[in-house]
């Protein structure tokens, strides 16, 4: 089983009058290339965060959404990361392994 890892980021602002405010966290979300496939192969995030994709299969992958992002040709080992700046869904795909599909929800 995967356990996804994450890091909570919080960034405070002080107010011209004194106050702290506190803005949204920002939040890292590992997928795993795994078995020729996404895991997890649905995932969602919010706007800002930042997913790492992370191929443990020992041959090459990709993650690419057309026109949206694409992590090029990743080695066994290698990782590749991407901020979630526009809310959507986007089914993404391995170009590689064209049946390894998954879907990025940006809320």
């Amino acid at each position: 089983m995967f356990a996804a890892s994450v890091m909570i980021v919080a960034t405070v602002a002080m107010a011209a009058n004194g106050s702290f405010t506190l803005a949204a966290a920002r939040r890292t979300h590992t997928i795993a290339m795994d078995g020729t496939r996404f895991v997890p192969e649905t995932h969602t995030v919010g706007q800002g965060d930042r997913v790492v994709w992370v191929n443990k299969d020992p041959f090459p992958h990709t993650a690419t959404a057309a026109g949206k992002f694409d992590s090029k040709p990743m080695a066994a080992g290698d990782a590749w990361s991407f901020a979630a700046t526009e809310a959507g869904e986007f089914a993404y795909v391995c170009t590689l392994h064209p049946g390894m599909q998954g879907e990025l929800i940006v809320k």
